[in-house]
């Protein structure tokens, strides 16, 4: 059975839907992305994710080719017509399509398009387990703020950690951690703070982290917004990413030193819990 693909207002068979040679996207990654969590068909975080959406676009002068509310129904529809229950949907607007050059072309209609992944989410097993990660440089371009399909070095950094051994990689700057290959990177101290990269154009803004960020401080944990060292995140009583499809996930080992007891830590742990119970309380 294939999937529903939604593309520049057709709804196509997956083999049926696509996209010129000629698409900006294709040829210079002249494109946005964001990717929403579904569970029990419903979308989990969707404003924070069309918020940075509508910021990725203006950031490089695309023209978003729905509004609001005609964005968030063809989210809706794809879930219906794909009878999607956990996973995820991916949406990308690329600039559109025009003669290769450089210089933006005039007048050109984005290209959109969204699918849908099903997968699990709730009961991902590595919740239980860990995430070892392995470290490397951060060679990615300065706006990494923008949310753009520019993913081969996270990509390169992700297979070479898993050539290490490890299952993901933390991406280093300036001798300071900024963020995983594809997650938001948060270390707990051993009092207790929970420390993140403050936001800059060094990195995604990422929705789950404001939201898990939210979530601590309403739950009393103190939140110290903060560059942090490969050094400190190994001397760290626990470790975690969050990300749209994994919330909060913890870290166990960081370049093969174990964290904290080099198991799961409970604050993350308890993190997950209170995001997955708020935002399915939300959930559109």
């Amino acid at each position: 059975m294939t999937r529903t693909v939604y593309l520049n207002g057709d709804w196509l068979p997956e083999t049926e839907a696509k996209v010129s040679v000629f698409d900006r996207g294709f040829l210079f990654a002249d494109a946005i992305y964001e990717v929403t969590a579904v569970i029990g068909g419903k979308l989990i975080d969707y404003a924070g994710h069309g918020a940075r959406l509508r910021r990725s676009l203006e950031e490089l002068a695309i023209p978003c080719p729905l509004s609001q509310e005609a964005l968030l129904a063809v989210h809706r529809e794809i879930v219906r017509r794909n009878a999607l229950e956990e996973g995820l949907i991916y949406l990308q607007i690329s600039r559109g399509v025009a003669d290769r050059d450089f210089a933006f072309p005039k007048g050109a209609e984005p290209t959109l398009v969204l699918f849908t992944q099903a997968k699990p989410v709730l009961d991902n097993p590595r919740t239980k387990t860990g995430l070892s990660i392995a470290t490397m440089p951060d060679w990615r371009w300065e706006r990494r703020d923008i949310k753009t399909v520019q993913l081969l070095y996270p990509s390169m950094a992700k297979m070479e950690a898993m050539r290490r051994g490890a299952d993901d990689a933390w991406l280093v700057e300036d001798g300071f951690v900024t963020e995983g290959s594809a997650a938001t990177a948060h270390i707990v101290t051993k009092d207790g703070v929970l420390v993140t990269r403050p936001l800059s154009n060094a990195i995604l803004h990422g929705i789950t982290r404001a939201s898990i960020l939210d979530l601590a401080r309403a739950e009393g944990i103190a939140v110290d917004e903060r560059p942090f060292t490969v050094a400190q995140a190994k001397e760290a009583a626990e470790a975690f990413i969050t990300s749209a499809t994994n919330f909060a996930m913890p870290v166990v080992s960081i370049d093969e030193a174990p964290i904290g007891s080099g198991r799961p830590g409970p604050i993350a742990a308890r993190l997950r819990d209170l995001y997955i119970a708020d935002r399915l309380a939300t959930a559109l």
